[in-house]
């Protein structure tokens, strides 16, 4: 049964952005097939999905930072968008680490619509000039404030408070740690600082949906999703389910039941890297990103401790969110005290 008309969605625009092929590109080790990608992007087309983001899920030039390359390069992934997207706007992910602006200019010339700029809230400061640079290059820049529960919502305005006028500011769970309230509370902050507000979420604790949602009622205009929520570590919000709960909620507006029929397609047409719950989990309730895991894996064989009390050690060092070198001495420490115990 259908949700009774007073259970009404807000009624601003709202937009999903859909980054199957980007955020999803983690979960294939950055490997995807070339008529998959056309298929996925041309049935994309026909849907109301208002964003479709492509690429290397890191950023585009990711290899450069040392990390596997897509296998798609950046001239096939213009030329495909360019053919299948004719009236979707399509756009990449990118990272002053790495993602060259003298390549964003490329991009745009080639059809690029938008670009995210990923950082995490106390980097901002740093890296004012290449945000500036990029709004001049793309009339479409938002800022990803990637780890953004690990900066106190109250330090956002302080740390944000030169940036460029951008097209939107993102709240990010990189962790899959946040909690409803949490994503309200942080969205809440960045409309002050930003008209349109965007949250991206990671799915650890199975809370990416019903955080994607607490977005838009605190007055997010966009959020991400992939389709069966195929992405980084635990993977995403799912479109699909995003466009099924806006239909419970009183409103049909993105074509809930094709996306449902695009999120069976790739499950069935994609083959996942195995990916651990365990980790997934210990990383969504005590705050350590995905990305690390590889790193505490090999340390907790190497001195024989325990995830869970490595990450919660790490946390602890750390002066934000942990990073490599707290999740070292973490791992450094307990080993000496099981030694000595």
């Amino acid at each position: 049964m259908y949700a009774s008309p007073s259970r009404t969605f807000p009624s601003r625009r709202l937009e999903i952005l859909d980054a199957t092929l980007r955020d999803g590109s983690y979960a294939v080790d950055f490997q995807l097939d070339e008529k998959f990608v056309r298929k996925l992007l041309r049935r994309l087309e026909a849907t109301p999905i208002n964003k479709v983001e492509v690429g290397h899920g890191l950023g585009f030039e990711a290899e450069r930072s040392g990390i596997k390359a897509s296998n798609i390069d950046l001239a096939t992934w213009c030329e495909i968008a360019g053919q299948e997207l004719s009236a979707t706007p399509w756009g990449m992910f990118a990272q002053p680490g790495f993602s060259r602006l003298e390549t964003l200019a490329d991009l745009c010339k080639e059809g690029m619509s938008f670009v995210r700029i990923g950082m995490e809230p106390e980097k901002v400061p740093d890296h004012l000039d290449y945000l500036r640079r990029a709004t001049e290059i793309c009339d479409e820049v938002y800022l990803n404030l990637m780890k953004t529960s690990s900066t106190p919502a109250q330090e956002l305005p302080e740390l944000l408070r030169d940036i460029p006028e951008v097209a939107g500011l993102y709240v990010v769970d990189s962790c899959g740690s946040m909690m409803p309230d949490d994503v309200q509370r942080y969205v809440t902050v960045a409309k002050d600082i930003c008209p349109v507000v965007g949250f991206h979420g990671h799915d650890n604790l199975g809370l990416a949906n019903a955080n994607s949602i607490a977005a838009f009622q605190a007055g997010a205009t966009i959020a991400d999703g992939t389709l069966d929520g195929i992405g980084r570590g635990a993977g995403n919000a799912e479109t699909e389910s995003l466009a099924g709960i806006m239909r419970v909620l009183g409103s049909d507006r993105f074509d809930y039941k094709e996306l449902a029929k695009l999120a069976h397609f790739c499950r069935t047409s994609l083959e996942l890297l195995p990916e651990d719950r365990n980790m997934q989990v210990l990383g969504g309730v005590i705050g350590i990103h995905s990305g690390f895991f590889p790193l505490i894996d090999q340390l907790c064989q190497e001195l024989e401790v325990e995830p869970a009390p490595l990450m919660e050690t790490a946390v602890g060092m750390a002066r934000r969110s942990a990073e490599k070198t707290d999740i070292r001495a973490a791992a450094q420490q307990l080993s000496r005290q099981t030694a000595a115990a």
